[in-house]
């Protein structure tokens, strides 16, 4: 039954993806046209505190404080690694500019970096691909919090469209693959327990 539910959205995801690229900067637009100082706000400290080193430390720390749960640690930052690569390639693959950067939305001047022209292309969003990439391991190890991450995920992406940093497929595609790169990690961690192995190395010695 698991499977099958997740197959169905996995196809949802995909269409949604499709779907999302036809009218990319409609979606731009009409987000962008709800941005007031209160939201503005919120969503700002979303962006700035959804960093890859703060999210990835605090999920860390979470492990931490259960000693039953600490073989998750290398998996969880495998999981970071692995999205870091395949947003690199899919980034300098695609080079697909942001939405302020074709000038179809604007963004706030705070936002504004010289890394967006450089290498950080819009597609896929790495910061959507981070906070869903954790998503299977915190729900698989504590699922009384997985719809707060999940919700907590969704803003997370939603203020990148909001910002005009990722049309909507960018930041959809970012927490598909992510999810999927977290799936991945948790088969092979039940097949290999290589995260285990990893802690006895670490911290029994």
């Amino acid at each position: 039954m698991r499977n099958k539910r997740g197959i169905f959205l996995f196809i949802v995801a995909v269409a949604s993806i499709f779907a999302s690229l036809q009218f990319d900067s409609e979606i731009s637009k009409a987000v962008s046209n709800i941005r007031v100082e209160q939201l503005n706000n919120f969503f700002l400290g979303l962006t700035f505190w959804s960093s890859e080193i703060i999210i990835f430390f605090l999920l860390t720390s979470f492990f931490l404080w259960n000693e039953n749960k600490r073989r998750w640690i290398a998996p969880l930052w495998l999981t970071l690694f692995l999205s870091v690569v395949a947003s690199f390639l899919l980034k300098i693959s695609v080079q697909r500019m942001r939405p302020f950067q074709q000038e179809i939305v604007s963004t706030l001047p705070i936002l504004i970096s010289n890394s967006y022209t450089i290498w950080n292309f819009a597609f896929p969003s790495f910061q959507a691909m981070l906070v869903f990439c954790a998503i299977p391991i915190l729900s698989k190890e504590f699922p009384k919090f997985k719809y707060a991450w999940i919700i907590f995920a969704a803003l997370v992406a939603f203020s990148r469209v909001y910002f005009g940093l990722h049309f909507a497929s960018d930041v959809i595609a970012g927490g598909l693959i992510g999810y999927v790169i977290g799936m991945l990690v948790v088969m092979y961690e039940k097949e290999n327990r290589f995260g285990e192995k990893v802690y006895k190395k670490i911290f029994r010695k």
